[in-house]
């Protein structure tokens, strides 16, 4: 079997696991001996099959092989003639998608009285289950919707006799193709074998995400806090959860629980993101707590009357509802956050990142509105062919082909005065043809992931004086009425904090309070409660004195050990010396350092 191993490590089997044979039916196994092409009476020309060990059986993968002009089994040499079937890597889709992906998805009707003439039992055209993709049911739908699911596009492009069988959800590439040896390299020549394909820009007919939801208003109103108190704009990353969207056929929510805010440069009219310390810990934590980055936000928001609390509704028809560059760094993001799919030779396909808009809408007051891009414009980022105008925001630029990339021809399609289709190349580009809307809602009934009471500073906000430390955790402790332990310990930012400070980071230490605050188990959370590290943040917290409160009321608040009498001066020092308040005499037994 040693001849085999080029050939497993061609397609990627370990161990020798697979066998050749000569019929489709795994009968006449070849056993390599090596013996000579002639001696096995295999002919130039001849098909071979080749089933990994433990394959259920012909339905399994199957590689056709065509025997080259050899003298020897498959070599390294021959092993590169062989041909894979078409499939796509093993990528696990997301739990929201297998789930999907097994319902029936009809859409169910009552016998209509006036128009149905059958028996209870029977069906008509007038009351035969619908198909999820059934564009007429989604017009007349309220509020109507424009764009199918994801899944229910799915459900159409695989409802044939076929059952879908030869579908394949391509990725769109506006890069050469590499390995074409006919011709010099770009700029010296380009054949139309290597050369990307012409690109036309259509408006989607799906998407991958159908609602959006904050779970509460409170998570949008901190948000929207630091606009209130400094008049700059804000960008943060979107925490949660993909949930089934009952409302449409085979529809995905995304679901918001928590808005961590990354570092950032902000004025009126701009923002710049900086590089972020705290990303991959931020990760690990929404992790273990079951959410996921699900999309960003951002605000655009001019005052229109502080007195009544209005703002300007500067994004509509006439404007524009994202910009070129919004649409290229939502692109971006998109292309990071890619979506497992089943269907796709690439593994992946579209994205789910979402992008909300907190800006003015018709009434003068705040809206949030949600968007996402199309996969064409997805392409047009990662490949690099797409720019903003500098002078009309609502207008993008398909770069020119230059000596040092290569980028096909871009086209949209748009009526003229007299109603006929003319087709435009994309310089500009209406940026209108690459957005897809998505309804962002607030429910009736508040949900609750993080249950805390009382806020503890979000991060990044030091230009408002908002610091998260053990001074500002202290007194967050002192401030919490609950006696619930888990009820204290129950947000976000303070998990971060928790994790990331550099006093006392709890990374390795922290993952039985994530899993108590994920199932909100209030014993898990006592247990974790008794470990040294929660002692030892309590230590740091009365050292820092944020409180000024007495101690017996810190030991109750923050689930501490009671404090000696002995430190009630000590507190009465701290009180003085941080909260600046005259009159107060200095403990003489106080070591602690002032200021």
């Amino acid at each position: 079997m040693a001849q085999q191993r080029p050939v497993g490590k061609e397609f990627g089997f370990t161990s020798n696991g697979f066998s050749i044979f000569l019929n489709r039916n795994k009968t006449d196994e070849i056993h390599s001996q090596n013996k000579t092409l002639s001696l096995l009476k295999i002919k130039h020309g001849d098909m071979l099959f080749l089933y990994p060990s433990g394959s259920p059986g012909p339905s399994g993968e199957t590689m056709d092989v065509a025997t080259p002009h050899s003298s020897s089994l498959p070599s390294s040499s021959s092993s590169s003639m062989m041909s894979r079937s078409h499939s796509a890597p093993h990528i696990p889709e997301d739990e929201i998608d297998q789930y999907l992906a097994k319902q029936e998805g009809k859409i169910y009707r009552n016998k209509d009285p006036q128009l149905c003439r059958h028996g209870s039992m029977g069906k008509c055209v007038h009351c035969v289950p619908l198909e999820p993709f059934d564009e007429e049911y989604l017009s007349h739908l309220d509020p109507p919707v424009k764009h199918m699911s994801f899944h229910a596009y799915i459900r159409k492009l695989t409802g044939g006799a076929d059952k879908g069988k030869f579908v394949a959800l391509e990725n769109i590439s506006c890069k050469i193709k590499s390995g074409c040896e006919g011709h010099p390299p770009w700029p010296e020549g380009i054949c139309t074998k290597c050369q990307p394909s012409a690109i036309t820009l259509n408006r989607q007919k799906y998407r991958h995400i159908d609602n959006i939801m904050f779970e509460n208003h409170t998570i949008a109103d901190r948000f929207l806090d630091f606009w209130r108190k400094t008049g700059s704009q804000r960008m943060g990353y979107l925490y949660g959860r993909y949930t089934e969207h009952k409302d449409i056929p085979l529809a995905i929510r995304a679901e918001v629980a928590a808005i961590y805010e990354p570092p950032q440069i902000a004025t009126q009219n701009s923002l710049e993101l900086v590089e972020d310390p705290k990303a991959a810990a931020v990760e690990e934590i929404a992790a273990k707590l079951g959410l996921r980055k699900v999309g960003w936000i951002f605000t655009d928001l001019l005052s229109e009357d502080t007195r009544i609390g209005t703002v300007k509704y500067t994004r509509n028809k006439d404007s524009y509802f994202l910009s070129a560059e919004e649409c290229i760094t939502a692109g971006h993001f998109q292309n990071q956050q890619s979506n497992p799919c089943r269907l796709s030779p690439d593994g992946h396909f579209g994205s789910k990142f979402i992008t909300v808009v907190a800006t003015g809408g018709p009434d003068n007051q705040v809206h949030f509105e949600g968007y996402q891009v199309s996969n064409q414009c997805m392409a047009l980022v990662r490949d690099e062919c797409l720019l903003p105008c500098r002078d009309a925001p609502e207008l993008g630029y398909a770069k020119e082909s230059s000596t040092e990339q290569y980028v096909p021809d871009v086209f949209y399609k748009d009526k003229d005065k007299f109603g006929n289709d003319i087709t435009y190349l994309a310089r500009p580009l209406p940026v209108e043809y690459l957005i897809i809307d998505i309804t962002t809602t607030f429910p009736k009934d508040p949900q609750y992931t993080f249950c805390s009471t009382q806020r503890f500073p979000i991060e990044n906000r030091d230009i408002l004086g908002e610091t998260q430390d053990f001074h500002s955790l202290a007194t967050y402790l002192s401030q919490c009425t609950s006696t619930v332990f888990l009820d204290i310990v129950s947000d976000f930012h303070l998990l971060i904090f928790l994790v990331t400070n550099e006093v006392m980071p709890l990374r390795d230490s922290i993952g039985l309070l994530l899993d108590a605050v994920k199932t909100k188990d209030e014993e898990l959370a006592q247990t974790w409660k008794k470990s040294e590290q929660w002692a030892t943040i309590e230590q740091l917290c009365s050292t820092e004195g944020g409180q000024s409160s007495g101690p017996q009321e810190f030991g109750a608040m923050g689930g501490g050990p009671s404090t000696p009498a002995s430190s009630s001066a000590m507190w009465s020092c701290l009180h003085c010396t941080f909260m600046n308040q005259p009159g107060t005499e200095l403990c003489e037994m106080c070591s602690l350092p002032r200021g």
